[in-house]
């Protein structure tokens, strides 16, 4: 692989503390040198970046690719497209698939097909089989197969204590438990938040206590044995205010929170469109407020997509449609829009909660921009701005909460294993 060489571009990397104009240089899928100018090697791409910002590759923990099973809503290659125009060179996917990735031959299906694709694929293995809830996965297994995390995600682990042993028997083997937290009986077939909007409209509603109920579980198991546990797409105040004091009274409890819950709420919902259903719901204005404060003062340390492909069909009608949004695409751009052109977050922060700190959570290899680290960057044009287009979307499918919206901040390039996987001058 010829050299490449990134010229005059803003380089944030919040895990050097570095911001400052830089060349950076590639060879092959590692970062050979990062300084201020630097003459091109023979036969070198040079890539004028004056103007952008080159940061780590963001790291998105929660990715749903619906392969095996479900390809006609996304595949591996498809989910990866949609990453690289995200600017997402890592991923964790999640285990719902069909068959669950509960086997290690599951497993090992995800990781071949996934070793030419447009962004590192790491696996997420089910805790139960199926992930019904009923009879334990052997983690070990998974783990030797080459898990790297461990979830139920879809639905909450049903039993205590198959989540108590499952919690115990990743901290031993190093592998990170997301928490999918919720209620299913509080729940009870809810469609969007229960509150003003869901009784106006005629619709069931989920109360925010499903998800503070769940919460307040996972915590109390990672208190009560010592183990860590990192909470999935926080909505709601209440449960962020539970991770806050648990981690001032040192338990190992992680959070991340979604592009979605920061730009919008349940009042999103009286147009009766299927693609602002998600689970958990788009929530009040308060928790809308909460999550931006739970990001700024460090309770929630991750920014992801949950980002969940459905066919135009299946989102036609709005009180029968599964839930989930698509949002790798949209990730920085909506983020941006909500945190750092509102002066809520710092670039050099917004991009820490989207690349170094899941990479840490995830122990991934990732999510910094360093001589001798992995080549992944990207390249952003944080003034930018664009009005996001479902017909000019890189995966399967369309259903975007953000159709329609203008956003500030665009993915320009992203390099993934020194390769050029996007470059919004040839998409």
């Amino acid at each position: 692989m010829p050299s490449m060489l990134i010229t005059g571009a803003r380089v944030v990397d919040p895990a050097s503390h570095t911001d400052a104009v830089m060349d950076v240089l590639v060879n092959d899928d590692a970062i050979a040198r990062m300084e201020p100018s630097i003459q091109p090697p023979p036969g070198a791409q040079v890539i004028d970046a004056h103007g952008w910002v080159a940061a780590p590759g963001f790291v998105d923990m929660h990715v749903h690719l619906r392969d095996p099973g479900q390809t006609h809503k996304e595949d591996i290659f498809t989910g990866c497209r949609a990453a690289a125009a995200g600017g997402v060179t890592s991923l964790l996917c999640m285990p719902n698939t069909t068959p669950a990735i509960d086997t290690p031959e599951t497993v090992q299906y995800v990781k071949e097909k996934s070793a030419g694709a447009d962004a590192h694929v790491y696996v997420c293995g089910a805790i139960s089989r199926g992930l019904k809830g009923d009879e334990a996965t052997d983690i070990a297994a998974l783990k030797q197969a080459g898990v790297i995390a461990l979830s139920d995600d879809g639905r909450p682990v049903k039993s205590a204590a198959m989540m108590a042993k499952a919690m115990q028997e990743a901290k031993r083997l190093h592998l990170t438990v997301t928490a999918h937290c919720e209620d299913l009986p509080l729940a009870a077939g809810g469609i969007m938040n229960d509150g003003v909007v869901s009784r106006e409209l005629g619709v069931p509603g989920d109360p925010a206590a499903a998800e503070d109920v769940g919460t307040a579980r996972e915590i109390a198991l990672a208190a009560s044995l010592h183990v860590p546990v990192h909470i999935c797409h926080v909505s709601t105040a209440v449960s962020a205010a539970m991770i806050r004091a648990a981690q001032r009274d040192g338990v190992a409890v992680t959070g991340e929170t979604c592009p979605h819950y920061l730009l919008l709420t349940e009042e999103a919902l009286r147009s009766r469109d299927a693609n602002f259903r998600m689970n958990p719901p788009l929530r009040t204005e308060k928790d809308r407020l909460a999550m931006i404060k739970a990001l700024q003062d460090g309770t929630l340390s991750a920014i992801s997509t949950d980002h969940a492909p459905h066919a135009p069909e299946e989102k036609a009608v709005f009180e029968k449609a599964p839930n989930g949004s698509i949002g790798m695409e949209t990730s920085f751009a909506a983020s941006y829009t909500a945190l750092v052109k509102t002066g809520a977050l710092s670039l050099s922060s917004l991009i820490e909660k989207m690349s170094v700190n899941p990479a840490h959570l995830l122990h991934i290899d990732a999510g910094y921009l360093s001589p001798g680290g992995p080549a992944d960057i990207v390249l952003l044009d944080e003034n930018e701005e664009w009005v996001v287009d479902p017909d000019h979307l890189h995966g399967k499918s369309r259903n975007t909460p953000f159709a329609g919206m203008r956003l500030t901040g665009r993915v320009k390039m992203t390099v993934c294993g020194g390769k050029i996987v996007y470059d919004s001058r040839q998409a």
